[in-house]
């Protein structure tokens, strides 16, 4: 049985990898980043669910139920990132350690990518690396947790 049970969530139009702007995202897609999240998980001890959805709500429901389920959150708000103070509200109210991660970097893109609403309720935030985004953010949560969840 794993040690930690994570909630891995993705934010709107992250059901197109593979297909949306591929020289930014790269052709991977969201199975497959899923399928490495799970494999990635299983060296380290932990077990994921993984939830995509394009609507700011669906994923607000899913983070205030993960209180009595899950030890952690990996998050890629997406577009949300830049503007959702409701999803950033559920964050913070869940009082679960979290980590932002992003296939791109951020800071690299239109100006508006920059700012992130949800960082700041974030234990660390990971972008630019692609998929390995995703697992290092996933390694990153995993010693935070053992470390006792602080943020």
């Amino acid at each position: 049985m794993a040690a930690y049970k994570i909630m891995v969530l993705h934010g709107p139009n992250l059901n197109l990898l593979g297909r949306r702007e591929p020289e930014v995202y790269g052709s991977i897609t969201l199975d497959r980043v899923n399928k490495a999240l799970e494999e990635k998980a299983d060296e380290l001890g932990a077990a994921i669910d993984a939830f995509q959805s394009n609507h700011e709500g669906e994923l607000i429901d899913r983070i205030q139920a993960a209180s009595t389920t899950y030890a952690g959150i990996l998050i890629n708000p997406a577009a949300f990132t830049h503007y959702s103070y409701a999803l950033r509200e559920a964050l913070a109210a869940a009082g679960l350690p979290l980590v932002e991660v992003h296939l791109s970097n951020i800071f690299a893109r239109e100006a508006f990518r920059s700012h992130s609403v949800v960082s700041p309720v974030a234990a660390g935030v990971i972008c630019g690396f692609g998929i390995n985004s995703y697992l290092l953010g996933l390694e990153a949560l995993v010693r935070v947790i053992a470390a006792g969840g602080k943020r």
